[in-house]
């Protein structure tokens, strides 16, 4: 015979069980719901923040124009800017065709180089005479400096470069203009015993024969104390005489051409002063010690 198990419930014990269930399920639903409720307010946060301002069309087209025209400024200044070099550069070649078509094209005639020299000072420099004409014709400054303040007549008269001398002479350039140290063209072109220029400038200027640099030199004194004697500096002070130069004037030192030519040993020279009237002067012999 079989025996039947009866298992009794304790309904106190179903009623603990039921309500612990329920009270997890309950704590889970809270975590979630503050999970929930933490995202949201997360959210409301981020649409809470400030969006920056909308601006009408009508500003942002503005903003686009100003933009572009300032691009398209930036692009013309650095066209111009090509143009100037080229044109210096065809200055300095003596490519006379090339420099005037860029001047027509719109590169500036005066533009400056890293030394301050123009394109007519760039053509000097390399004796392009056809190309400094050129740039007169077209209305380039003849006066302007470079930074050792030198300008195209200066420089010419000093390097000897007789035909631009004579081109910026009918173009009306200040003859009395002087050099850093002071001097004329007279003088800077004397000292190198460049005939040819002196004979132009004596000839076809007003210029001083007689004016004084920052030493108190002349043109016959540094032709003396600069030159070396030769046969261009006898010609040169010679012609320097003929047009009035004083063969007395002394510099700063109080040293008269005579003596710079006695002292140099230039007796040729020395010898057309004495004929000119330049005065002896007798230096003291020294005393004898008693």
């Amino acid at each position: 015979m079989y025996s039947r198990r009866v298992i009794v419930c304790d309904g106190g014990m179903v009623k603990k069980t039921l309500s612990f269930i329920g009270a997890v399920v309950v704590r889970k639903q809270k975590i979630l719901l503050c999970m929930l409720l933490g995202l949201l307010m997360t959210v409301v946060a981020c649409d809470k923040q400030e969006e920056p301002e909308s601006k009408p069309v009508h500003v942002k087209n503005e903003k686009k124009k100003e933009k572009h025209k300032e691009q398209e400024e930036v692009k013309e200044e650095k066209s111009i800017n090509l143009l100037d070099k080229q044109l210096l550069l065809s200055a300095t070649l003596g490519d006379t065709e090339t420099a005037m078509k860029l001047i027509q094209d719109g590169a500036n005639i005066n533009v400056e180089g890293d030394n301050r020299e123009t394109p007519i000072l760039a053509a000097t420099y390399q004796n392009h005479v056809e190309t400094v004409k050129a740039l007169i014709g077209a209305g380039a400054n003849i006066e302007v400096k470079d930074e050792k303040q030198s300008n195209p007549f200066l420089y010419a008269s000093r390097e000897g470069y007789t035909d631009i001398v004579k081109v910026l002479i009918n173009a009306g350039v200040n003859t009395k203009e002087t050099t850093k140290s002071g001097g004329t063209a007279l003088i800077s072109a004397s000292e190198r015993g460049h005939v040819e220029v002196v004979k132009e400038l004596l000839e076809h200027t007003d210029i001083d024969v007689n004016y004084k640099n920052e030493r108190g030199g002349t043109a016959l004194i540094e032709a003396i104390v600069l030159g070396n004697g030769s046969e261009s500096h006898k010609k040169v002070i010679q012609m320097l005489i003929d047009h009035g130069a004083d063969v007395n004037m002394a510099n700063k030192e109080n040293i008269t051409p005579l003596q710079y030519a006695e002292k140099r040993g230039f007796k040729d020279i020395a010898n057309v002063l004495r004929i000119a009237g330049a005065n002896e002067v007798v230096q003291p012999q020294p005393q004898p010690v008693e």
